[in-house]
Protein backbone atom coordinates (compact mmCIF):
# COMPACT_ATOMS: atom_id res chain seq x y z
CA UNK A 1 0.00 0.00 0.00
CA UNK A 2 2.78 2.40 0.98
CA UNK A 3 4.14 1.26 -2.83
CA UNK A 4 0.89 2.34 -4.23
CA UNK A 5 0.89 5.49 -2.35
CA UNK A 6 4.80 6.87 -3.76
CA UNK A 7 3.39 5.38 -7.30
CA UNK A 8 0.04 8.00 -6.91
CA UNK A 9 2.35 11.01 -5.70
CA UNK A 10 5.06 10.80 -8.59
CA UNK A 11 2.17 10.56 -11.37
CA UNK A 12 0.63 13.69 -9.61
CA UNK A 13 4.10 15.46 -9.26
CA UNK A 14 4.50 14.45 -12.99
CA UNK A 15 1.32 15.99 -13.89
CA UNK A 16 2.20 19.26 -12.60
CA UNK A 17 5.08 19.65 -14.12
CA UNK A 18 3.63 18.90 -17.43
CA UNK A 19 1.08 21.28 -17.04
CA UNK A 20 3.58 24.00 -15.88
CA UNK A 21 5.64 22.83 -19.12
CA UNK A 22 2.62 22.94 -21.64
CA UNK A 23 2.06 26.49 -20.53
CA UNK A 24 5.45 27.62 -21.02
CA UNK A 25 5.76 26.14 -24.44
CA UNK A 26 2.37 27.64 -25.02
CA UNK A 27 2.79 31.33 -24.51
CA UNK A 28 6.42 30.70 -26.24
CA UNK A 29 4.36 29.18 -29.43
CA UNK A 30 2.57 32.04 -28.95
CA UNK A 31 4.62 35.52 -28.53
CA UNK A 32 8.05 33.57 -29.97
CA UNK A 33 10.20 34.75 -26.86
CA UNK A 34 8.97 35.70 -23.81
CA UNK A 35 11.78 38.74 -24.03
CA UNK A 36 10.49 42.05 -24.62
CA UNK A 37 10.91 43.12 -28.07
CA UNK A 38 13.42 45.52 -28.75
CA UNK A 39 12.75 49.00 -30.28
CA UNK A 40 12.58 49.49 -34.22
CA UNK A 41 15.64 51.23 -35.32
CA UNK A 42 15.68 50.90 -38.91
CA UNK A 43 13.89 53.55 -41.14
CA UNK A 44 12.60 52.95 -44.80
CA UNK A 45 12.32 56.01 -46.26
CA UNK A 46 9.78 55.92 -49.68
CA UNK A 47 10.53 58.26 -52.32
CA UNK A 48 9.97 58.76 -56.07
CA UNK A 49 13.32 58.24 -57.90
CA UNK A 50 16.67 57.15 -57.78
CA UNK A 51 19.70 59.47 -57.00
CA UNK A 52 21.96 60.47 -59.70
CA UNK A 53 25.17 60.81 -57.37
CA UNK A 54 26.43 60.30 -53.91
CA UNK A 55 28.95 62.83 -54.18
CA UNK A 56 27.10 66.13 -53.45
CA UNK A 57 29.17 68.64 -55.10
CA UNK A 58 28.17 67.34 -58.70
CA UNK A 59 24.49 66.78 -58.51
CA UNK A 60 21.68 69.84 -58.60
CA UNK A 61 18.95 67.16 -57.83
CA UNK A 62 16.66 66.47 -54.91
CA UNK A 63 17.06 63.10 -54.46
CA UNK A 64 20.89 62.84 -54.29
CA UNK A 65 20.89 65.86 -51.84
CA UNK A 66 18.41 63.99 -49.79
CA UNK A 67 20.50 61.14 -49.19
CA UNK A 68 24.10 63.02 -49.07
CA UNK A 69 22.73 65.23 -46.25
CA UNK A 70 22.82 62.43 -44.40
CA UNK A 71 26.26 60.54 -45.31
CA UNK A 72 28.31 64.39 -44.88
CA UNK A 73 28.54 67.51 -42.62
CA UNK A 74 28.92 70.94 -43.87
CA UNK A 75 30.72 73.88 -41.92
CA UNK A 76 27.27 75.10 -40.71
CA UNK A 77 24.23 74.00 -41.04
CA UNK A 78 20.56 75.28 -41.02
CA UNK A 79 18.46 75.34 -37.83
CA UNK A 80 16.03 72.28 -37.63
CA UNK A 81 13.06 74.26 -39.00
CA UNK A 82 14.25 76.92 -40.67
CA UNK A 83 17.66 78.64 -42.80
CA UNK A 84 18.75 80.43 -40.25
CA UNK A 85 22.78 79.04 -39.31
CA UNK A 86 24.17 77.11 -36.53
CA UNK A 87 27.29 75.52 -36.40
CA UNK A 88 28.47 72.39 -37.81
CA UNK A 89 31.98 71.04 -38.25
CA UNK A 90 33.06 74.87 -37.81
CA UNK A 91 32.12 76.00 -34.09
CA UNK A 92 32.76 79.70 -34.38
CA UNK A 93 33.48 82.53 -37.20
CA UNK A 94 33.96 85.95 -37.54
CA UNK A 95 33.32 88.37 -40.15
CA UNK A 96 35.70 91.71 -40.86
CA UNK A 97 34.27 94.58 -41.13
CA UNK A 98 34.87 95.06 -45.07
CA UNK A 99 32.81 91.89 -45.43
CA UNK A 100 35.82 89.74 -47.43
CA UNK A 101 37.38 87.83 -45.02
CA UNK A 102 35.50 85.20 -43.15
CA UNK A 103 37.84 83.24 -40.39
CA UNK A 104 36.26 79.79 -39.20
CA UNK A 105 37.49 77.62 -36.07
CA UNK A 106 36.83 73.95 -36.57
CA UNK A 107 35.34 71.04 -34.67
CA UNK A 108 38.55 68.55 -33.35
CA UNK A 109 37.97 64.99 -32.92
CA UNK A 110 35.85 64.40 -35.71
CA UNK A 111 37.09 61.52 -38.42
CA UNK A 112 35.79 60.63 -41.74
CA UNK A 113 34.39 57.30 -41.77
CA UNK A 114 37.24 55.93 -43.28
CA UNK A 115 39.06 56.44 -40.07
CA UNK A 116 41.08 60.07 -41.50
CA UNK A 117 40.89 63.35 -39.67
CA UNK A 118 38.93 65.52 -40.96
CA UNK A 119 40.70 69.28 -40.25
CA UNK A 120 41.67 72.81 -42.09
CA UNK A 121 43.44 71.32 -45.10
CA UNK A 122 40.58 69.07 -45.98
CA UNK A 123 38.11 71.99 -46.04
CA UNK A 124 40.61 74.09 -48.29
CA UNK A 125 41.05 70.52 -50.51
CA UNK A 126 36.93 70.47 -51.23
CA UNK A 127 36.89 74.35 -51.51
CA UNK A 128 39.74 74.05 -54.07
CA UNK A 129 38.42 70.99 -55.90
CA UNK A 130 35.14 72.89 -57.19
CA UNK A 131 37.07 75.71 -57.62
CA UNK A 132 39.45 74.22 -60.59
CA UNK A 133 36.09 72.11 -61.83
CA UNK A 134 33.31 73.47 -64.23
CA UNK A 135 29.90 73.63 -64.79
CA UNK A 136 29.88 70.25 -66.10
CA UNK A 137 31.70 68.61 -62.54
CA UNK A 138 30.24 71.25 -60.22
CA UNK A 139 27.36 73.36 -61.21
CA UNK A 140 26.01 74.11 -57.99
CA UNK A 141 29.50 75.80 -57.17
CA UNK A 142 29.39 77.97 -60.22
CA UNK A 143 26.02 78.88 -59.44
CA UNK A 144 26.38 79.97 -55.81
CA UNK A 145 30.00 81.05 -56.00
CA UNK A 146 30.34 83.29 -59.33
CA UNK A 147 31.96 80.70 -61.33
CA UNK A 148 35.14 79.33 -60.99
CA UNK A 149 38.67 80.14 -60.34
CA UNK A 150 39.45 81.43 -63.88
CA UNK A 151 36.29 83.56 -64.16
CA UNK A 152 36.51 87.13 -63.18
CA UNK A 153 33.00 86.55 -61.89
CA UNK A 154 33.85 84.09 -59.03
CA UNK A 155 33.51 85.12 -55.35
CA UNK A 156 35.90 83.29 -53.30
CA UNK A 157 39.63 84.73 -53.97
CA UNK A 158 41.74 82.15 -51.43
CA UNK A 159 40.91 79.41 -48.89
CA UNK A 160 43.78 79.00 -46.58
CA UNK A 161 44.62 76.57 -43.91
CA UNK A 162 45.64 79.18 -40.66
CA UNK A 163 46.34 76.02 -38.79
CA UNK A 164 45.06 72.79 -38.44
CA UNK A 165 41.55 73.84 -36.87
CA UNK A 166 41.59 77.49 -38.44
CA UNK A 167 40.28 78.00 -41.93
CA UNK A 168 40.39 81.81 -43.64
CA UNK A 169 38.40 82.68 -46.90
CA UNK A 170 39.29 85.88 -48.40
CA UNK A 171 36.37 87.10 -50.98
CA UNK A 172 37.08 89.40 -53.96
CA UNK A 173 33.75 91.13 -53.01
CA UNK A 174 31.46 90.47 -49.89
CA UNK A 175 28.45 88.37 -50.43
CA UNK A 176 25.73 88.79 -48.07
CA UNK A 177 24.26 84.80 -48.55
CA UNK A 178 27.97 83.70 -47.92
CA UNK A 179 27.23 82.05 -44.36
CA UNK A 180 23.93 80.78 -45.78
CA UNK A 181 25.73 78.96 -49.38
CA UNK A 182 28.34 77.07 -47.37
CA UNK A 183 25.75 75.84 -45.19
CA UNK A 184 24.29 73.87 -48.41
CA UNK A 185 24.26 70.29 -48.94
CA UNK A 186 26.25 70.47 -52.09
CA UNK A 187 29.11 72.25 -49.83
CA UNK A 188 29.58 69.27 -47.65
CA UNK A 189 33.45 68.24 -46.97
CA UNK A 190 34.21 65.40 -48.51
CA UNK A 191 37.48 62.60 -47.29
CA UNK A 192 40.06 63.85 -49.29
CA UNK A 193 41.49 60.68 -48.90
CA UNK A 194 38.10 58.97 -50.75
CA UNK A 195 37.96 61.45 -53.06
CA UNK A 196 41.84 60.77 -54.26
CA UNK A 197 41.22 56.31 -53.79
CA UNK A 198 37.74 56.81 -55.68
CA UNK A 199 38.14 59.54 -58.45
CA UNK A 200 35.55 59.53 -60.77
CA UNK A 201 33.70 56.57 -59.13
CA UNK A 202 34.14 58.84 -55.54
CA UNK A 203 29.74 59.16 -56.08
CA UNK A 204 29.61 55.64 -55.73
CA UNK A 205 31.47 55.49 -52.50
CA UNK A 206 30.67 58.46 -50.63
CA UNK A 207 32.95 59.45 -47.22
CA UNK A 208 31.91 61.78 -45.36
CA UNK A 209 31.88 62.82 -41.55
CA UNK A 210 27.96 62.60 -41.44
CA UNK A 211 25.50 60.87 -38.56
CA UNK A 212 25.27 57.65 -41.15
CA UNK A 213 27.53 55.63 -43.48
CA UNK A 214 27.36 54.89 -47.10
CA UNK A 215 26.57 50.57 -47.06
CA UNK A 216 25.11 49.98 -50.48
CA UNK A 217 23.51 51.55 -53.51
CA UNK A 218 21.05 49.26 -55.90
CA UNK A 219 20.55 51.54 -58.34
CA UNK A 220 16.95 52.61 -59.09
CA UNK A 221 16.09 50.40 -56.20
CA UNK A 222 17.38 51.32 -52.49
CA UNK A 223 20.27 52.96 -50.71
CA UNK A 224 21.75 51.65 -47.28
CA UNK A 225 23.31 54.00 -44.84
CA UNK A 226 24.14 52.35 -41.40
CA UNK A 227 24.72 54.45 -37.92
CA UNK A 228 28.08 56.71 -37.65
CA UNK A 229 28.62 54.97 -34.12
CA UNK A 230 31.69 57.66 -33.59
CA UNK A 231 29.52 60.59 -35.00
CA UNK A 232 30.33 64.01 -33.04
CA UNK A 233 26.94 65.05 -31.99
CA UNK A 234 26.84 63.24 -28.61
CA UNK A 235 23.92 60.78 -27.92
CA UNK A 236 23.20 60.99 -31.54
CA UNK A 237 21.82 59.66 -34.75
CA UNK A 238 19.38 57.38 -32.64
CA UNK A 239 18.75 54.79 -35.68
CA UNK A 240 20.95 52.28 -36.55
CA UNK A 241 19.84 52.23 -39.99
CA UNK A 242 17.71 53.90 -43.13
CA UNK A 243 17.22 52.74 -46.30
CA UNK A 244 15.93 54.94 -49.15
CA UNK A 245 14.05 52.63 -50.83
CA UNK A 246 12.76 54.19 -54.95
CA UNK A 247 9.23 53.72 -55.34
CA UNK A 248 8.40 56.16 -58.89
CA UNK A 249 4.50 55.46 -59.03
CA UNK A 250 2.76 58.34 -56.03
CA UNK A 251 -0.28 55.50 -55.02
CA UNK A 252 2.10 52.55 -55.15
CA UNK A 253 4.34 54.44 -52.83
CA UNK A 254 1.13 54.86 -50.24
CA UNK A 255 -0.06 51.26 -50.88
CA UNK A 256 3.88 50.09 -49.22
CA UNK A 257 3.33 52.65 -46.53
CA UNK A 258 -0.22 50.67 -45.53
CA UNK A 259 1.29 47.44 -45.96
CA UNK A 260 4.07 48.17 -43.58
CA UNK A 261 6.71 47.84 -46.41
CA UNK A 262 7.98 51.22 -45.35
CA UNK A 263 8.10 53.87 -42.55
CA UNK A 264 7.89 57.18 -44.35
CA UNK A 265 6.47 58.24 -47.66
CA UNK A 266 7.22 61.60 -49.43
CA UNK A 267 4.91 62.84 -52.48
CA UNK A 268 1.44 61.88 -51.33
CA UNK A 269 -1.09 63.29 -53.70
CA UNK A 270 -2.71 65.50 -52.22
CA UNK A 271 -6.41 63.62 -53.21
CA UNK A 272 -5.36 60.97 -50.59
CA UNK A 273 -4.93 63.15 -47.34
CA UNK A 274 -8.24 62.32 -46.29
CA UNK A 275 -7.71 58.84 -46.62
CA UNK A 276 -4.17 58.62 -44.47
CA UNK A 277 -5.55 61.42 -41.92
CA UNK A 278 -8.51 59.20 -41.28
CA UNK A 279 -6.07 56.10 -40.05
CA UNK A 280 -4.84 55.98 -36.67
CA UNK A 281 -1.89 54.01 -37.35
CA UNK A 282 0.13 56.71 -39.55
CA UNK A 283 0.48 60.53 -39.46
CA UNK A 284 0.30 63.38 -41.97
CA UNK A 285 3.92 65.74 -41.94
CA UNK A 286 3.53 68.76 -44.44
CA UNK A 287 7.10 70.60 -45.34
CA UNK A 288 6.73 74.21 -45.19
CA UNK A 289 6.37 75.70 -48.77
CA UNK A 290 9.59 77.20 -50.39
CA UNK A 291 9.61 76.04 -53.72
CA UNK A 292 8.29 76.85 -57.27
CA UNK A 293 6.96 74.62 -60.02
CA UNK A 294 7.39 75.91 -63.60
CA UNK A 295 7.69 75.49 -67.00
CA UNK A 296 11.29 76.49 -68.75
CA UNK A 297 10.82 77.87 -72.17
CA UNK A 298 14.56 77.91 -73.76
CA UNK A 299 15.34 81.32 -74.90
CA UNK A 300 17.49 80.22 -77.45
CA UNK A 301 15.90 78.00 -79.24
CA UNK A 302 13.77 78.43 -81.89
CA UNK A 303 10.05 80.65 -81.53
CA UNK A 304 11.18 80.71 -77.85
CA UNK A 305 13.96 83.25 -78.83
CA UNK A 306 10.91 86.20 -79.14
CA UNK A 307 10.11 87.57 -75.81
CA UNK A 308 6.37 88.23 -77.62
CA UNK A 309 6.13 84.59 -77.71
CA UNK A 310 7.41 84.02 -74.22
CA UNK A 311 4.65 85.73 -73.18
CA UNK A 312 2.04 84.46 -75.08
CA UNK A 313 2.51 81.23 -73.56
CA UNK A 314 2.62 82.59 -70.15
CA UNK A 315 -1.34 84.20 -71.47
CA UNK A 316 -2.33 80.18 -72.48
CA UNK A 317 -1.85 78.36 -69.55
CA UNK A 318 -4.55 77.66 -66.73
CA UNK A 319 -3.11 77.26 -63.29
CA UNK A 320 -5.65 77.45 -61.39
CA UNK A 321 -7.09 74.44 -63.49
CA UNK A 322 -4.07 72.93 -62.80
CA UNK A 323 -4.02 73.17 -59.44
CA UNK A 324 -7.74 71.79 -58.98
CA UNK A 325 -6.94 69.08 -60.59
CA UNK A 326 -4.09 67.66 -59.12
CA UNK A 327 -3.40 69.65 -56.07
CA UNK A 328 -5.98 69.36 -53.98
CA UNK A 329 -5.62 72.88 -52.73
CA UNK A 330 -2.66 71.81 -51.64
CA UNK A 331 -0.55 74.99 -53.73
CA UNK A 332 -0.99 78.53 -54.61
CA UNK A 333 -0.72 79.80 -58.13
CA UNK A 334 2.89 81.10 -58.76
CA UNK A 335 3.62 85.04 -60.12
CA UNK A 336 7.27 84.92 -59.32
CA UNK A 337 10.43 82.23 -59.92
CA UNK A 338 10.02 82.43 -55.92
CA UNK A 339 7.79 81.76 -53.40
CA UNK A 340 6.06 84.55 -51.08
CA UNK A 341 8.15 83.40 -48.04
CA UNK A 342 11.24 84.50 -49.45
CA UNK A 343 12.40 88.06 -48.42
CA UNK A 344 12.72 90.55 -51.37
CA UNK A 345 8.97 89.16 -52.87
CA UNK A 346 7.75 91.44 -55.33
CA UNK A 347 3.71 90.95 -54.32
CA UNK A 348 2.86 94.15 -56.15
CA UNK A 349 3.74 91.87 -59.96
CA UNK A 350 0.56 91.15 -61.71
CA UNK A 351 0.65 87.72 -62.89
CA UNK A 352 -0.50 86.80 -66.52
CA UNK A 353 -3.84 85.75 -66.62
CA UNK A 354 -5.58 83.35 -68.71
CA UNK A 355 -6.57 84.86 -71.66
CA UNK A 356 -6.57 82.73 -74.81
CA UNK A 357 -7.47 85.97 -76.84
CA UNK A 358 -4.28 87.93 -75.73
CA UNK A 359 -2.30 85.09 -75.96
CA UNK A 360 -3.08 84.73 -79.74
CA UNK A 361 -2.75 88.80 -80.55
CA UNK A 362 0.59 88.47 -78.91
CA UNK A 363 1.69 85.50 -81.43
CA UNK A 364 0.58 86.97 -84.28
CA UNK A 365 2.42 89.94 -83.60
CA UNK A 366 5.55 87.82 -83.43
CA UNK A 367 4.91 86.85 -86.91
CA UNK A 368 3.14 83.43 -85.82
CA UNK A 369 -0.51 83.55 -86.51
CA UNK A 370 -0.61 80.04 -86.99
CA UNK A 371 1.19 78.85 -84.24
CA UNK A 372 4.09 76.41 -84.42
CA UNK A 373 5.55 73.39 -83.38
CA UNK A 374 7.64 72.80 -80.31
CA UNK A 375 8.65 69.65 -77.76
CA UNK A 376 7.09 69.77 -74.26
CA UNK A 377 9.52 67.56 -72.02
CA UNK A 378 7.36 66.21 -68.90
CA UNK A 379 9.74 65.03 -65.79
CA UNK A 380 9.72 61.48 -65.30
CA UNK A 381 9.96 61.45 -61.74
CA UNK A 382 7.42 62.91 -58.64
CA UNK A 383 8.61 65.94 -57.16
CA UNK A 384 7.52 67.70 -53.95
CA UNK A 385 6.50 70.90 -56.29
CA UNK A 386 5.06 68.63 -58.67
CA UNK A 387 3.12 65.35 -58.38
CA UNK A 388 2.95 64.20 -61.50
CA UNK A 389 4.91 66.00 -64.41
CA UNK A 390 3.10 63.36 -66.99
CA UNK A 391 -0.49 64.58 -66.71
CA UNK A 392 0.26 68.02 -66.10
CA UNK A 393 2.34 68.14 -69.17
CA UNK A 394 -0.96 66.83 -70.74
CA UNK A 395 -3.04 69.75 -69.65
CA UNK A 396 -0.67 72.19 -70.72
CA UNK A 397 0.03 70.73 -73.94
CA UNK A 398 -4.05 70.76 -74.26
CA UNK A 399 -3.82 75.03 -72.81
CA UNK A 400 -1.22 74.95 -75.76
CA UNK A 401 -3.74 73.59 -78.84
CA UNK A 402 -6.06 76.58 -77.75
CA UNK A 403 -3.50 78.96 -79.70
CA UNK A 404 -2.25 76.89 -82.35
CA UNK A 405 0.78 75.82 -80.25
CA UNK A 406 1.20 72.20 -81.01
CA UNK A 407 3.43 70.45 -78.07
CA UNK A 408 4.80 67.06 -78.37
CA UNK A 409 5.46 65.50 -74.84
CA UNK A 410 8.78 64.63 -74.41
CA UNK A 411 10.25 62.31 -71.26
CA UNK A 412 13.76 60.90 -70.62
CA UNK A 413 14.86 59.16 -67.41
CA UNK A 414 16.02 61.42 -64.50
CA UNK A 415 19.63 61.69 -64.87
CA UNK A 416 19.08 62.04 -68.83
CA UNK A 417 16.70 64.55 -68.58
CA UNK A 418 18.72 66.56 -66.03
CA UNK A 419 21.40 66.49 -68.43
CA UNK A 420 19.98 67.08 -71.56
CA UNK A 421 18.24 70.58 -70.09
CA UNK A 422 21.73 71.62 -68.85
CA UNK A 423 22.92 71.54 -72.71
CA UNK A 424 19.94 73.16 -73.66
CA UNK A 425 18.86 70.76 -75.67
CA UNK A 426 14.59 71.29 -74.70
CA UNK A 427 12.61 73.60 -75.81
CA UNK A 428 10.22 73.87 -73.32
CA UNK A 429 10.51 72.02 -70.13
CA UNK A 430 9.00 71.33 -66.37
CA UNK A 431 10.85 72.03 -63.87
CA UNK A 432 10.69 72.95 -60.50
CA UNK A 433 12.70 74.30 -57.13
CA UNK A 434 13.11 74.00 -53.72
CA UNK A 435 14.89 76.82 -52.25
CA UNK A 436 18.20 75.96 -50.15
CA UNK A 437 18.94 78.33 -48.29
CA UNK A 438 16.27 81.01 -48.27
CA UNK A 439 17.43 83.49 -49.76
CA UNK A 440 16.57 85.35 -53.04
CA UNK A 441 20.13 85.35 -54.58
CA UNK A 442 19.61 81.40 -54.35
CA UNK A 443 16.17 81.65 -56.31
CA UNK A 444 17.18 84.39 -58.95
CA UNK A 445 20.76 84.50 -59.21
CA UNK A 446 21.04 80.62 -59.28
CA UNK A 447 18.26 79.83 -61.89
CA UNK A 448 18.14 83.11 -64.03
CA UNK A 449 20.98 84.46 -64.20
CA UNK A 450 23.39 84.23 -67.24
CA UNK A 451 26.36 83.12 -64.46
CA UNK A 452 24.25 80.25 -64.36
CA UNK A 453 23.77 79.00 -67.58
CA UNK A 454 25.00 75.85 -67.86
CA UNK A 455 24.03 74.28 -64.38
CA UNK A 456 20.81 75.76 -62.79
CA UNK A 457 19.81 78.05 -65.84
CA UNK A 458 18.54 75.36 -67.87
CA UNK A 459 16.36 78.13 -69.75
CA UNK A 460 19.79 79.55 -70.90
CA UNK A 461 18.19 83.27 -70.17
CA UNK A 462 20.78 86.09 -70.53
CA UNK A 463 20.09 89.47 -69.53
CA UNK A 464 22.88 92.10 -68.97
CA UNK A 465 20.69 94.61 -66.80
CA UNK A 466 19.03 91.76 -64.98
CA UNK A 467 22.58 90.19 -64.24
CA UNK A 468 23.90 93.35 -62.52
CA UNK A 469 20.82 93.74 -60.55
CA UNK A 470 21.47 90.27 -58.98
CA UNK A 471 25.65 90.84 -58.35
CA UNK A 472 24.80 94.34 -56.76
CA UNK A 473 22.45 92.86 -54.60
CA UNK A 474 25.37 90.02 -53.47
CA UNK A 475 27.62 92.77 -52.60
CA UNK A 476 24.84 94.67 -50.09
CA UNK A 477 24.13 93.90 -46.32
CA UNK A 478 21.62 96.19 -45.61
CA UNK A 479 18.78 93.84 -46.49
CA UNK A 480 15.77 96.58 -47.24
CA UNK A 481 18.43 97.63 -50.23
CA UNK A 482 18.40 94.12 -51.56
CA UNK A 483 14.83 93.82 -51.34
CA UNK A 484 14.49 96.34 -53.63
CA UNK A 485 17.05 95.14 -55.92
CA UNK A 486 14.95 91.78 -55.84
CA UNK A 487 11.88 93.18 -56.58
CA UNK A 488 13.55 95.50 -59.54
CA UNK A 489 14.87 91.68 -60.78
CA UNK A 490 11.35 89.87 -60.81
CA UNK A 491 9.92 92.99 -62.90
CA UNK A 492 12.74 92.14 -65.23
CA UNK A 493 11.55 88.64 -65.33
CA UNK A 494 8.01 88.81 -65.29
CA UNK A 495 8.62 90.80 -69.14
CA UNK A 496 11.12 88.73 -70.18
CA UNK A 497 9.47 85.74 -69.47
CA UNK A 498 11.66 83.11 -69.54
CA UNK A 499 9.73 80.93 -67.31
CA UNK A 500 5.62 79.78 -66.86
CA UNK A 501 5.80 79.77 -63.03
CA UNK A 502 3.55 77.78 -62.34
CA UNK A 503 2.14 76.89 -58.66
CA UNK A 504 4.23 76.85 -54.61
CA UNK A 505 2.74 73.70 -53.17
CA UNK A 506 3.00 72.76 -49.69
CA UNK A 507 4.61 69.16 -50.00
CA UNK A 508 2.86 66.17 -48.31
CA UNK A 509 4.55 63.59 -46.35
CA UNK A 510 2.97 60.08 -44.58
CA UNK A 511 4.32 58.09 -41.76
CA UNK A 512 3.50 55.53 -39.44
CA UNK A 513 2.01 57.29 -36.28
CA UNK A 514 4.93 56.02 -33.74
CA UNK A 515 7.82 58.09 -35.70
CA UNK A 516 9.22 60.85 -33.77
CA UNK A 517 11.64 63.33 -34.04
CA UNK A 518 11.29 63.96 -37.79
CA UNK A 519 10.42 67.61 -38.99
CA UNK A 520 10.49 67.94 -42.74
CA UNK A 521 12.82 70.94 -43.16
CA UNK A 522 11.93 73.83 -45.76
CA UNK A 523 14.94 73.35 -47.80
CA UNK A 524 13.38 69.32 -49.57
CA UNK A 525 17.02 67.91 -47.22
CA UNK A 526 15.96 65.98 -44.13
CA UNK A 527 18.64 64.80 -41.74
CA UNK A 528 17.78 61.68 -39.57
CA UNK A 529 20.16 62.77 -36.71
CA UNK A 530 16.96 62.71 -34.42
CA UNK A 531 14.50 60.86 -36.03
CA UNK A 532 13.13 57.22 -33.60
CA UNK A 533 10.35 55.64 -33.13
CA UNK A 534 8.55 55.59 -30.01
Amino acid sequence: MRRNKWFAWLAMLLAVVLVFAGCGKSKESAGGSSEKPSAQDTLVYGRGGDSVSLDPATVTDGESLKVTKNIFDTLLDYNDNDTSVKPALATEWTISEDGLTYTFKLRQGVKFHDGTDFNAEAVVFNFERWANGNADTFPYYGSMFGGYKNDESHVIKEVKALDDYTVQFVLKRPQAPFLKNIAMPPFAIASPTAVEKYGDKFGEHPVGTGPFVFKEWKRNERIVLEKNKDYWEEGHPKLNQVIFVSIPDNSARLNALLKGEIDIMEDLNPTDLKQVEGNKEFQIFKRPSMNVAYVGLTATRGPLKNKLVRQALNYAVDKQAIIDAFYAGQAEPAKNPMPPSIPGYNDAIQDYPFDLEKAKQLLAEAGYPNGFEIELWAMPVPRPYMPDGQKIAEAIQANFAKIGVKAKIVSYEWATYLDKLAKGEADAFLLGWTGDNGDADNFLYALLDKDSIGSNNYTYFSNDELHNILVEAQTISDENKRNELYKRAQEIIKEEAPWIPLVHSTPLLAGKANIQGFHPHPTGSDKFTKVEFK
